[in-house]
């Protein structure tokens, strides 16, 4: 068996590199969740006019085809992690990442350059995908393998703080302009592109950033040696972890969308909030949601990871159809807000360890890929399909098909959860 070769960081040098991480994983997913954030007012501009819901079901579809690029980021990110070390293929993937926003930012609409527009936003979405799939494996793996083994749990939790903060800040933003700055017609027209231009220049500012973090791993100098890291036959030789990885994401990945970036919409189309209100409700819930991920990944230290996906599991089976159906009948604000914060304190379960307990499936050669190829592949066929389903769903007129199909995702999980071991116990991330 492969020595771990993990390195033994000071105190100040991990949480100065576990900071420096997060921060940059919050960016790269600020400027993921913006593309979702913003999708109502942009998507005129890319496409011809239509009924608005065609005109979202055509963005959704882009947003899920820039998941179908996650596991190859996964796969080509994940397999530079491991022969390079994670730090550098950190700041790889922030760099696509402001490579996208500011396509997104300076193309012109539709209407100026017709058929262009799409594809361009198409492309764009394409280098974010493999940028967001790459982040995921690497930076799980680099927040699992810098904290120390009684804290992992609490510390790999702050890569959902920041994937969740990326999402708040990109609701944030949206609230600012409609409320301060700009008018419906002036977001309708240029203002969407102002968020896509701030997440550009954050993640050139995060770049750099990366660049200073001490690596987690040491990676032999010899090329013969480093080859045999990272490559999908040395992964092949962990199929049980590989299948776990893709189970125990399925109906996490199904739930996290629906309750998080979906409800947006959700809160528009179907229980009638105006897009301020459901902006501020998502926004609301989003908050709470944050801080409980370190709360989750705590308890997982004391009392394992098992118990919490095993709620997850069993609670979202049973929830998730009576909450999104009262959900859709609700006008009431603080209803909606108590509704969907119910689901997504048993999202927590799922979200605030599973990237660690992912990450103690591998041994260091394979780590990287590990997480993020599996998860990636996961991702992109239950996570990316999510909203595109739901709204096709609700234009076929059954949209309550799509809560027992949530709902089924989770139960598939459940069973992965039932059966797996619990990986606090039986970790492959040596040192202390």
């Amino acid at each position: 068996m492969q020595s771990e070769a993990i390195l033994t960081p000071t105190t100040a040098h991990r949480i100065k590199s576990i900071i420096g991480g997060s921060l940059g994983n919050l960016v790269e997913w600020y400027d993921w969740y913006v593309y979702t954030a913003f999708s109502l007012y942009f998507s005129a501009a890319f496409f011809p006019k239509s009924s608005e819901l065609v005109q979202l079901l055509n963005t959704s579809g882009i947003f899920a085809i820039g998941f179908l690029m996650r596991p190859i980021g996964g796969w080509v990110m994940g397999t530079y992690a491991d022969r390079n070390g994670r730090k550098t293929a950190l700041t790889l993937s922030v760099m696509l990442m402001s490579v996208g926003s500011l396509l997104i930012a300076v193309t012109p609409g539709y209407k100026q350059i017709g058929i262009a527009a799409p594809i361009i936003l198409l492309l764009a979405r394409i280098i974010q995908g493999l940028s967001v799939g790459g982040e995921y494996g690497t930076s799980a793996t680099y927040l699992s393998e810098m904290a120390t083994k009684k804290h992992r749990g609490f510390y790999s939790s702050f890569q959902y703080v920041t994937l969740i903060a990326g999402q708040l800040i990109a609701l944030g933003v949206l609230v600012l302009l409609q409320r301060a700055f700009l008018t419906e017609e002036q977001l309708h027209a240029w203002g969407w592109r102002i968020p896509f231009a701030i997440g550009a220049v954050l993640a050139v500012t995060v770049m750099y950033l990366r660049r200073s973090l001490q690596e987690s791993v040491t990676i032999e100098k010899d090329e013969k040696a480093r080859s045999s890291r990272g490559t999908l036959k040395a992964l092949a030789e962990h199929p049980k972890a590989v299948l776990t990885v893709f189970g125990l994401t399925l109906g996490g990945t199904v739930a996290f969308y629906t309750f998080t970036t979906y409800m947006q919409k959700f809160l528009v189309i179907t229980s009638g909030f105006s897009k301020a209100g459901a902006t501020l409700i998502s926004t609301l819930t989003l908050i709470v949601f944050m801080l409980l991920q370190p709360v989750f990944g705590l308890l997982s230290d004391k009392i394992g990871r098992k118990p919490l996906l095993i709620g997850f599991g069993i609670c979202g089976s049973l929830a998730t159809v009576p909450i999104l159906t009262m959900l859709g009948h609700t006008k009431d604000v603080w209803v909606a807000f108590a509704l969907i914060m119910c689901a997504l304190i048993i999202v927590s379960g799922y979200t605030s360890i599973n990237a660690v307990v992912k990450a103690e499936l591998f041994p260091a050669n394979v780590r990287a890929l590990g997480v993020g190829f599996p998860y990636g592949v996961a991702v992109s066929i239950f996570g990316g399909t999510a909203e595109p389903l739901a709204l096709s769903f609700k234009s076929a007129g059954h949209q309550e098909w799509f809560y027992w199909y949530v709902t089924g995702c989770i139960l598939v999980s459940l069973i992965i959860y039932a059966t797996m071991k619990d990986t606090r116990k039986y970790s492959k991330i040596e040192g202390e």
